[in-house]
């Protein structure tokens, strides 16, 4: 019946399963039991399960999905109780009788509610509720406001298990009277509905229906008449049935009409021809049926059947001729590829006769190389349209010929037609090869355009280097030209690999380090050194939205980008005009060069000028390398090139609109990137220059002289070091001591394993063991990135040197010390 809330009945929670329950509910659906009224047959019982155990409350107690519903009751007011306070659930564990003496003081009860409060219940018994196939559905039971040590006496015990089988009995014949009436009206609604869709379909029948008396007259008719044929009832009636027919077809009728009434024959299927009111004949196949000296008819208008049959004879003939005419190949095959019929064709395509290759596998045509796409193009052509694919085919001389497949799955077969394409494969190549040379060509101009602007800078960077140390080289020079001259060779390294990192740069191949960052913030921080670049007669004006605008780039090659297009610019007003930046956010990246709309968002970075303009001709050709239309010395045609390349590895596109003699606008698009998490504006802060106090660094170097400068600059630093020729012997000082050594420095291009396959095997062996990674340009780093390690671009000074150490090795010893504490 009831039960506390704390804890939940066993059978609720613990010892009930998913197909118990759904058992029990399913029974009670088909019982149809659950929120009846009240019937005498259940009352009668629980009065008297109550007299006979002398208690104040019986139930019939039915445990649903969330609650226990009670069919029958005496004492209890309540129809119904939560599942999750149910006492009866626990009947439904055990057969037979369940007796709990006192519900206070049985674990399972002795916190119930309704124990503890109102109405103070003491004892239960209940007899298990237990359909025919051993479902139990709920409990008859008996309970009283007094503990019984006693429980029930035999007789008391007896007589309500039989009662609770009386239960299920009275629940097994109100099933059935349910269903006794269920069918009785079912068959009755089925008679009224049957009379009333015999007559419907009567009614609404587009086919003739007609009964025939002995003397050839229709005795009744159906509206049919009237729609196909043109006739009332009153006239199909008037007239005997020969009358209708066309001339050719009396012979054949009167035949039928004998077989129907003379000799009995149980059903007659024939077609014949009518006549319409209104002139002309309608095809019509009847069904007759002789009954009683009456034949029952139906007949149905097949005129345009008989018309398509007509057409459709015609197509055949079409489609055979056109079989036998086409050049095409045309294949029907089975599921396996097996051949089952084929067009004359392949005499002259492939020089087989059709009787030949039927019953033979296509792969025995198929050349061996494209078995595989072939065997795949048929399993797809078994369940959809095939689209087209190619192979080729042996011809009868051992010549190969290439075809061009399109085929559809029907009725289990596979219809496949091939077009002979061994010409236009041959036209295809040859064009490929004359685009192949066109190519090479145009990337041999590239390549030319490009190694001769390398070489004139390089050469103008080594000038100076080379003149610089053969000055250096002199016994009487004053320190003051020797700082000179050391100051002249580091600004020239510095130009060097400013240039290199703008090849890299145009080449899409450099090194960036993404951060998501404000564009809108870095315009406005670089917005006074471009004032700067430009001079005092070039008005710099600066446009920037209020809310920040993150993008997720190199912030270092942002700016530089900036400035080449600032610079730009300037050049292209000869110094004079006004120059204007704008951000903004744009929805989606226009159409240009060779791809589409694509769609956001972006942020947009637009930059400007008043100047001359760019001619057309040119617009195509500004972003190449070392293209310029400046003066000699005026610049090296990469600045442009940098921010295309830039761009494009950003996932972004720059693009330019001009005007002779008006200005341009050169507009960088990169993909708009959500605010960081937790964003700190603070800047990070500055690792000092310090002693190495002989910190044993491994050095990881293939280059002898690189590696011996970088060793005798980590000795000047005050670190100790041990020098690998590669990423082997590197992992084999890391084996000898483990914990020797507290970072690890190594080169990028190394041969057999690279540097960034060293670190990420380091790193999964010694996780707290820094890597610094050191390259001047890597395929690896440029494909990869870098932000997995610290990344130390050469050239490199040995300030930065110093700097990227300290700060590994001082970052691996705060982690330390924090797991330490």
């Amino acid at each position: 019946m009831t039960g506390s809330e704390t804890p939940s009945p066993p059978y609720a929670q613990e010892a009930s399963d998913a197909a118990e329950t759904a058992a029990r509910l399913a029974a009670l659906d088909r019982y149809a039991i659950l929120d009846t009224n009240p019937e005498k047959g259940f009352d009668d019982i629980v009065l008297l399960a109550s007299r006979i155990c002398a208690t104040p409350v019986a139930l019939v107690s039915l445990v649903a999905g969330d609650r226990q519903w009670f069919k029958a009751r005496v004492g209890f007011d309540a129809c119904q109780t939560p599942l999750s306070q149910s006492v009866c659930s626990y009947a439904l564990l055990q057969p037979g009788l369940l007796v709990i003496p006192d519900l206070s003081a049985d674990p399972r009860t002795c916190g119930n509610v309704l124990v503890t409060g109102d109405p103070f219940i003491r004892f239960y018994a209940g007899a298990r509720l237990e359909t025919p196939e051993g479902v139990a559905l709920g409990s008859l039971c008996v309970i009283d406001t007094q503990p019984r040590p006693e429980g029930l006496t035999p007789e008391q015990a007896t007589s309500l298990e039989a009662l609770a089988r009386q239960v299920m009995t009275l629940m097994e014949l109100r099933r059935a009277q349910d269903s006794l009436r269920a069918v009785n009206a079912g068959l009755e609604a089925q008679v009224v509905q049957r009379t009333r869709e015999r007559n419907r379909v009567w009614e609404v029948s587009p086919d003739l229906l007609g009964v025939l008396n002995a003397d050839g007259y229709f005795e009744t008719s159906n509206p049919a008449w009237q729609t196909v044929l043109g006739y009332t009832p009153e006239q199909v009636a008037g007239t005997v049935f020969f009358d209708f027919l066309h001339p050719d077809d009396l012979p054949r009728n009167h035949s039928a009409w004998d077989a129907a009434l003379l000799r009995g024959e149980p059903a007659l299927s024939f077609e014949n021809r009518y006549r319409h009111a209104e002139g002309g004949y309608r095809w019509l196949s009847w069904v007759a049926v002789p009954e009683g000296g009456k034949v029952y008819c139906s007949a149905r208008d097949i005129t345009a059947e008989k018309a398509q049959g007509e057409e459709l004879a015609a197509r055949t003939t079409e489609r055979d001729r056109l079989w036998r005419s086409a050049q095409d190949i045309h294949l029907v095959l089975d599921p396996d590829g097996r051949i089952v019929s084929v067009n004359p064709a392949a005499t002259t395509l492939l020089g087989r006769e059709p009787g030949e290759m039927v019953g033979r596998p296509i792969f025995d045509l198929v050349l061996p190389e494209d078995a595989g796409v072939t065997r795949d193009a048929l399993a797809h052509a078994e369940r959809d349209a095939l689209p087209s694919f190619e192979n080729r085919l042996s011809h009868a001389d051992g010549s190969l010929r290439w075809f061009s497949w399109v085929a559809a799955p029907e009725g289990g077969l596979i219809f496949a037609t091939g077009r002979h394409i061994s010409e236009e494969k041959k036209s295809a190549a040859a064009l490929a090869a004359i685009e192949e040379a066109l190519r090479q060509s145009q990337k041999l101009e590239a390549v030319g355009q490009l190694t001769g602007g390398v070489a004139h800078d390089f050469n103008n960077l080594l000038t100076v280097i080379k003149s610089s140390t053969d000055l250096l080289k002199r016994p009487e020079l004053s320190e003051e030209r020797r700082v000179r001259y050391i100051g002249a060779i580091s600004d020239t390294v510095e130009r060097a690999a400013k240039l290199t990192g703008q090849l890299l740069a145009f080449a899409r191949r450099q090194a960036l380090r993404p951060e998501v960052f404000d564009a809108a913030q870095s315009v406005r921080s670089i917005g006074e050194m471009v004032g700067t670049l430009t001079g005092a007669r070039i008005t710099v004006s600066i446009s920037v939205p209020d809310e920040p605008c993150y993008i997720d780039a190199d912030s270092s090659q942002f700016d530089t980008a900036l400035v080449n297009m600032a610079v730009n610019a300037r050049d292209a007003m000869n110094g004079e005009g006004r120059l204007s930046i704008a951000v903004s956010g744009a929805a989606r990246m226009p159409a240009m060069r060779a791809h589409a709309v694509v769609p956001g968002p972006f942020v947009a970075v637009s930059i400007t000028d008043s100047g001359s303009g760019i001619a057309p001709a040119e617009l195509d050709r500004i972003f190449e390398p070392f293209f310029t239309t400046k003066g000699v010395g005026q610049g090296t045609g990469l600045g442009l090139s940098q921010v295309f390349g830039f761009a494009k590895q950003s996932g972004g596109e720059i693009m330019v609109e001009s005007t002779l003699g008006q200005g341009s606008t050169f507009t960088l698009y990169l993909p708009r990137a959500e605010c960081p998490a937790g964003r700190s504006e603070q800047a990070a802060e500055a690792e000092p220059v310090t002693n190495g106090m002989g910190t044993c660094v491994l050095l990881v170097e293939d280059n002898r002289e690189v590696g011996r400068f970088a060793a005798e600059t980590l000795a000047e630093l005050g670190y100790s070091t041990v020098w690998a020729a590669n990423a082997d012997e590197a992992l084999a000082e890391l084996e000898k001591v483990p914990f020797r050594f507290e970072v690890v420095f190594s080169d990028v291009v190394m041969p057999g394993r690279d540097g960034v396959d060293l670190a990420r095997e380091i790193r999964r062996l010694r996780p707290d063991l820094p890597v610094v990674l050191a390259s001047g340009y890597s395929h690896v780093l440029a494909r990869e990135g870098v932000s997995e390690f610290e990344l130390l671009q050469k050239p490199y000074s040995v300030e930065e040197l110093a700097r990227v150490l300290s700060k590994a090795v001082g970052r691996r010893r705060r982690g330390r010390l924090a797991s330490q504490t």
